[in-house]
């Protein structure tokens, strides 16, 4: 489990940064620990535990990298056309039975190895054949066309670093070298809790006055992207007392909590509080819109993340809070969230002091151009659709006091966030 003091943060109460947030979470959070070992076809989005060296050259021999013919670059005429005689074939597979001779080309296929004497392969869509005889034109350059041992990889080289999320490429990678399993560090049990009477969990009788609770089924969505295991823990009622007990309860069984709602300042926002009574609060409130009514905390060593209830505010701070603080947990290296220029199609003003994102669409723009950026209609982060109509936030800075139509902006794809 971890295991985090609960004096280890200073909360000062004034409005925090983004960067500020992450900063906390990357300096005092420790990774959980921990490792086990999965085979390949397992391993896709785990934590490589342990730097990866590679135990063998990638390529393992030296070989063409194209169909052709492979010859001994030392047999060229210089300033003239050279003629060599063609001696045997060698396939993908096929290792040649003796060196090359002197004078003499072999046909070879892409991934066979070149046989020993040989150096330099012609490419067959520029050979020229004639009477059994290869014509080779002056000016070919020393080993062109083929691939050497460990030219991709090295024996004993860093093919990939510890904490790396493990990526069909990596995966891929790990395969060529032979592996056929790798050790992986240990998932951190994350508990998701809902907050509110007003809430019924889908599939179960609506009362008048309630709506179906979405954002403990969205954070569930989201964790299951990362390297954790995400664990549902249902709806905690308006009570105070309660709400207590139930926090206090699950960070002795999990690694890391994360609620929605009830972090604000309202008569039956119970969250931060109980994190205070149980705990010790981390900070309350970002410098961020939609997403303020942040809290994060710690609760007998657990760490407790306290989200906003609407839903686009709720995906926001998951994306700066939650993603980060579970990717330390598991010892994954630093994630960035993916980024791009875009140019904005839509005036917007904001207050400075605070970054904001907007929900925005992406086309194309002029040919050689930006990708254009168009505002959704509405503001609201209560609009759950609004996240299916759009596929990017706009992201504007502290220092923005807004745009203007043709301005470059900062988008994050969705596509790379969920």
């Amino acid at each position: 489990m971890a295991q985090l003091s609960d004096d280890c943060f200073a909360f000062g109460g004034a409005l925090l940064s983004v960067e500020a947030a992450a900063a906390l979470i990357a300096a005092r959070v420790p990774p959980l620990g921990g490792t086990e070992t999965v085979p390949l076809a397992r391993a896709r989005g785990r934590v490589l535990a342990a730097d990866l060296f590679a135990p063998h050259p990638l390529p393992p021999f030296f070989n063409s990298a194209v169909d052709g013919y492979a010859f001994r670059h030392a047999d060229l005429r210089a300033g003239e056309e050279t003629r060599l005689r063609l001696a045997g074939r060698l396939a993908a597979g096929q290792q040649a039975a003796a060196a090359l001779a002197p004078g003499t080309a072999c046909r070879i296929l892409t991934g066979a190895p070149m046989p020993p004497g040989a150096d330099t392969v012609m490419m067959q869509e520029d050979a020229r054949l004639e009477g059994g005889a290869l014509l080779l034109p002056a000016g070919l350059r020393l080993g062109a066309n083929c691939r050497p041992a460990g030219e991709d990889v090295a024996q004993g080289a860093l093919a990939l670093p510890a904490g790396r999320l493990l990526d069909p490429p990596a995966i891929g990678l790990a395969a060529a070298l032979g592996l056929p399993a790798l050790a992986v560090t240990a998932r951190p049990r994350i508990g998701v809790f809902s907050t509110g009477d007003e809430l019924a969990t889908p599939g179960t009788p609506l009362g008048p006055a309630q709506t179906f609770d979405s954002n403990r089924f969205s954070l569930l969505a989201l964790l299951a992207g990362l390297p954790v295991e995400p664990v549902d823990l249902g709806i905690l009622p308006d009570r105070a007392e309660a709400t207590r007990a139930a926090l206090r309860e699950a960070a002795g069984a999990h690694d890391m909590l994360l609620t929605s709602g009830g972090v604000s300042a309202g008569e039956e926002d119970h969250v931060r509080a109980a994190i205070e009574a149980a705990g010790s609060l981390v900070f309350w409130r970002l410098a961020l819109k939609p997403g303020r009514p942040a809290a994060m905390g710690v609760i007998g060593g657990t760490p407790v993340l306290g989200l906003p209830g609407n839903p686009v505010a709720a995906f926001v701070t998951f994306l700066h809070l939650a993603r980060p603080l579970a990717l330390r947990l598991c010892g994954a290296a630093p994630v960035p969230l993916p980024r791009f220029l875009a140019e904005a199609a839509f005036p917007y003003r904001k207050k400075a002091g605070r970054r904001e994102y907007v929900r925005v669409t992406l086309c194309p723009g002029a040919p050689g151009g930006l990708p254009v950026a168009a505002k959704y209609a509405r503001e609201g982060a209560g609009l759950l659709s609004s996240l299916t109509q759009s596929d990017a936030f706009a992201e504007l800075p502290e220092e923005s006091l807004g745009v203007a139509p043709g301005d470059r902006l900062v988008v994050l794809p969705f596509a790379g966030l969920f």
